[in-house]
C-alpha cells in the first residue's frame, strides 16, 4: 500500500485538503507524507531589464520564503496529528517536473494533489500542472477538487 505520499502545496485551501487526506492515510498505515512546494524563479526578460520594481535576487528570496512557509504549514499540521513528514522546497519554471522528480527521489508510492493552483491563469485552466503530473507520473496520482 502507500507508505510514502507526496503532497505538492501552494498554500491554497485545496492543497491543504489533499494534505489532510494524505495525513489520514499515513496515520492509518504508519506512513510518511512528503510536503513539496515549488518556488517560481525570477521571470527574467532582457526586454524589460531595469524596469522591475523588484530585483531577481529579492524576487527569488521572497518566492523561496513563501514556498518554505507552505511546507512549514503542512509540517505543523502533520505534527499535530503525529504523522511523519519530510519537507522539500524546490525552484522551477515547470513545477510538474519537480513534483515528478521529487516523487522518484523521495521514493514515494503516490501523489495527492490539488486539481488546480491558486495563482493567475493556472487557476483558470483546470490545473495545467496537475494534468502534466498525471501524464508524466509513474506512480498513482489522486486529484482533489
Amino acid at each position: 500500500m502507500f507508505k510514502k505520499i507526496l503532497v505538492p502545496t501552494d498554500g491554497s485551501a485545496l492543497s491543504e485538503k489533499a494534505a489532510q487526506a494524505a495525513f489520514d492515510l499515513a496515520e492509518r498505515l504508519d506512513g510518511t507524507v512528503v510536503a513539496l512546494s515549488v518556488a517560481e524563479p525570477y521571470p527574467y526578460s532582457p526586454l524589460y531589464e531595469g524596469t522591475s520594481a523588484i530585483g531577481a535576487k529579492e524576487f527569488e528570496e521572497k518566492a523561496m520564503t513563501e514556498a518554505r512557509s507552505h511546507v512549514d504549514r503542512l509540517q505543523q499540521m502533520a505534527d499535530q496529528r503525529h504523522v511523519k513528514v519530510e519537507t522539500v522546497v524546490a525552484q522551477s519554471f515547470d513545477p510538474y517536473k519537480e513534483i515528478v522528480d521529487a516523487a522518484g527521489k523521495c521514493h514515494c508510492d503516490a501523489i495527492f494533489m490539488a486539481s488546480h493552483g491558486r495563482k493567475g491563469l493556472s487557476k483558470v485552466f483546470l490545473g495545467s500542472q496537475t494534468q502534466k503530473v498525471l501524464a508524466h507520473s509513474a506512480i498513482p496520482v489522486t486529484v482533489f477538487h
